[in-house]
């Protein structure tokens, strides 16, 4: 097995389009070992509506990354506390063996201190009930990667901030999150391995894997110039644009109302590739123009903040409502 080192990239877009690059593309003959640790992000499945699973007021805020990874499953959080250990090969077979990926990680964690560290269930990782790492598989033209995450000092206040899912009705055919009660690993690993840096911590993790004692024995693939330009172009074309993160989200339906002092103002999207096909605006408000003049200039729209409001921003929306500004009708959207 080799390992690639991502040279401490912290951007999760980069990190996810070398992993796809080492899946995509067959660069050595063996397995490769992958280790990366992201700034506050969201990763998103790949069949998952990003506008269900977010909480995107709190992710525009705290200037949060989103990404659509390549695998299924569920929205999980990444930070300075949290890194990723993805396990690249050949399909020989093993898709959806979780325990075989997952046992050279477990075996490492027991011998650091943390002994009940197990896999339950399909593909999580738990210690005392409770979760420590995910897991998700993706194959593709006979490759494949097996990846997990390992909470080692997350901030798990904002896991449960950047992932509360809008207030909006939303009615989509994405893979919904289950959320598990969640803790980071390094309360159970013996009192040596306490209060290291997550790169410490990654760093004695990736020796204990290939059975070494030093960084320098560790069989190592080293990326090229020609390697990164692909990884960027992968970046650019998927996991660094809107069109992919939010835009690949199945169709779903948004139904959101609020009652203003001059009266009650209901929204209906039909929202496919991330962009309002339908709009239907209903309520008991006395507006003077055709409310149908709205619904048409909502047509095409990206459905985000930003898109919104600069719309309704363009729109005289006390002619069609009443006493209310663009700002109020997007925040009963997003808010």
């Amino acid at each position: 097995m080799y390992f690639v080192d991502n040279q401490n990239n912290y951007d999760a877009s980069v990190n996810i389009a070398l992993e796809t690059y080492l899946v995509e593309n067959r660069l050595v003959d063996e397995p490769i070992l992958l280790f990366y640790i992201n700034e506050p992000s969201i990763i998103i499945g790949r069949n998952q509506n990003t506008i269900e699973e977010v909480n995107q007021p709190y992710v525009e805020e705290k200037g949060i990354t989103v990404v659509r990874r390549m695998s299924g499953g569920g929205a999980v959080y990444h930070d300075l506390g949290n890194f990723s250990f993805c396990f690249i090969k050949d399909d020989d077979g093993s898709f959806r063996d979780f325990a075989s990926f997952t046992k050279p990680v477990i075996e490492s964690l027991h011998k650091m201190g943390a002994t009940s560290a197990e896999l339950q269930g399909r593909n999580d990782l738990l210690i005392d009930g409770r979760k420590f790492s995910g897991n998700a598989m993706y194959a593709k033209n006979g490759r494949m990667t097996a990846h997990g995450t390992i909470m080692f000092k997350s901030d798990l206040e904002e896991v449960t901030r950047a992932l509360k899912p809008n207030k909006a009705k939303i009615e989509s055919k994405g893979i919904k999150s289950v959320r598990s009660r969640v803790t980071n690993i390094e309360p159970y690993v013996d009192e040596q391995y306490k209060n290291l840096s997550t790169e410490e911590f990654r760093d004695l993790i990736l020796l204990e894997i290939f059975g070494v004692e030093k960084r320098e024995d560790v069989k190592e693939y080293h990326l090229t110039e020609e390697d990164w330009q692909k990884v960027y172009a992968i970046r650019e074309e998927r996991f660094g644009n809107w069109d992919w993160n939010y835009g690949k989200s199945p169709a779903f339906d948004i139904k959101e109302s609020h009652k203003f002092p001059f009266g009650l103002v209901d929204f209906r999207f039909n929202v496919k590739g991330g962009k309002i096909v339908e709009a239907r605006i209903f309520g008991d408000f006395f507006g003077l123009g055709d409310i149908q003049d709205v619904e048409q200039q909502l047509i095409g729209v990206k459905y985000d903040r930003a898109s919104m409001s600069e719309v309704l921003k363009n729109i005289d929306v006390n002619k069609y409502f009443g006493n209310v500004t663009a700002d109020d009708l997007v925040g009963m959207l997003f808010d």
